[in-house]
């Protein structure tokens, strides 16, 4: 099997494209011809040793992908040989291959393709974890999205619309904002030009923001949960801006509103029942073509480093995706 490698950590360009031999399988696990992989900004953090989660050296980064069984292991069962599959691995998808266990697959619908499949579940699936569940986002209420134009943020700004709700979509590229707003928000705000609490305050008529679901942290999170409504909900999702924000807990008084964190890996292996409806929520969306994902780029195996460079020096909006096949 070849696979893009981090040896040592270090930036998108350290790592080395390897042959490595197939590892066994053992009892219920799959094996599984990657045909997507999604890139995610854990993969950026974990290659520099940032991340909660740091997997012992060397590893290959990538934790989604979507793909073909091709092997199956004593007592495995659900999914046989030929299945069109998605993954949730944590790590080790920037391969052709990847072995998993039963536990870790969903079934792929045929009419979603590779490329969408691998981008549903770090992206889509914490998003919808965090504005449904954690959030309880209701029809008519209010959303601010920092860190809009990236993949996660993107997502949420679409998944928040089709849920009846209105997204106020906040940047630092007037040129990436107007791509968020095509996509379906109703106002955007560039943070680095505009000031931003007044943005909440026009967009909802000085009530504040019902929700802010914010990726970036840094000083734009006090800002945001200054604006906030009565009773608003504070979703921790990200920190892409690299400094953790120290939230003022008067606030949380003042304003009766909540801080709540969403951590979509440890919740689906905590709750994998409720993480599987929660995914064939997701899959009728697309399937019906309501959801759409907007692919920046994809990259061959060979270019994942590329990728993750594109990604650390802002040059994405919506999801790029490394294609091994």
């Amino acid at each position: 099997m070849k696979a893009m490698m981090c040896r040592a950590f270090g930036p998108p360009e350290s790592l080395v494209l390897q042959e490595l031999p197939s590892p066994p399988l053992a009892p219920g696990q799959l094996r599984v011809a990657v045909h997507a992989c999604g890139v995610n900004f854990p993969d950026l953090l974990m290659m520099q040793g940032r991340y909660q989660f740091k997997p012992p050296l060397p590893f290959a980064p990538g934790g989604e992908v979507a793909g073909v069984v091709v092997e199956t292991g004593p007592d495995a069962t659900g999914f046989p040989v030929g299945a069109r599959v998605r993954c949730s691995v944590g790590h080790g998808g920037f391969a052709d291959e990847v072995v998993v266990a039963g536990k870790q697959v969903v079934a792929l619908p045929d009419a979603v393709d590779f490329v969408t499949g691998a981008v549903m579940g770090a992206a889509y699936g914490t998003s919808l974890h965090a504005l449904a569940d954690r959030a309880q986002l209701a029809p008519g209420e209010s959303v601010l999205v920092l860190g809009a134009t990236g993949g996660v943020g993107l997502s949420a700004v679409q998944l928040a619309k089709l849920m009846g709700a209105r997204v106020l979509a906040a940047g630092g590229s007037d040129a990436k904002l107007a791509q968020v707003a095509a996509a379906g928000a109703d106002a955007v705000v560039n943070y680095n030009t505009q000031d931003l609490r007044a943005a909440i305050a026009a967009f909802t008529d000085g009530k504040g923001v019902d929700v802010v679901y914010d990726t970036v942290g840094g000083s734009y999170s006090e800002l945001a949960l200054r604006s906030t409504a009565w009773r608003g909900r504070f979703l921790v999702v990200g920190f892409t801006a690299g400094e953790i924000p120290k939230l003022a807990a008067n606030l949380l008084l003042l304003k009766g509103c909540a801080a709540i964190g969403v951590f979509y890996g440890d919740y689906l292996r905590r709750e994998p029942e409720h993480g599987r409806a929660e995914f064939q929520r997701l899959m009728g969306w697309f399937e019906s073509g309501q959801l759409k994902p907007h692919i920046h780029r994809t990259y061959p195996l060979a270019e994942a480093s590329a990728a993750l460079r594109a990604m650390a020096d802002r040059q994405v909006v919506g999801k790029i995706v490394v294609v091994p096949r």
